[in-house]
């Protein structure tokens, strides 16, 4: 499974490059241009996935975790999913973001169980 994905992701960058050459304009850019709203947003996601996954997660983690309360199904799902990844390059993109680790706002922003799980995972 682990392969095929790393093939999808390898693949798409091979696409987004040659649609650079052949189009003579960035897909992030044609894509802003041709869509608006909801379908923009989750074109423009799946490119930043794509470029930039550590940093994609990193920007995702921060933004489910800022402000009053917190979205634990996306917090888990990104944290377990990623953690034999690129867990640790999310970490230092998530404290570039904002000074503070991704440990710091686990302990801060969750409790009890649910807060040991998570930071053993994260570590």
């Amino acid at each position: 499974y682990q392969r095929r994905v790393r093939g999808s992701y390898d693949h798409l960058k091979v696409v987004f490059a040659k649609y650079r050459v052949e189009a003579h304009e960035d897909i992030g850019q044609s894509i802003r241009f041709e869509f608006q709203g909801s379908m923009q947003e989750i074109y423009m996601s799946i490119v930043e996935i794509i470029r930039k996954p550590a940093q994609y997660f990193a920007e995702t983690l921060l933004r489910v975790m800022k402000g009053v309360g917190t979205d634990d199904a996306e917090l888990v799902r990104i944290v377990v999913w990623r953690s034999e990844i690129d867990l640790e390059e999310i970490k230092g993109h998530f404290s570039e973001l904002n000074g503070r680790t991704l440990q710091d706002y686990i302990r801060a922003d969750t409790g009890g169980d649910f807060r040991t799980m998570l930071l053993a995972i994260v570590k």
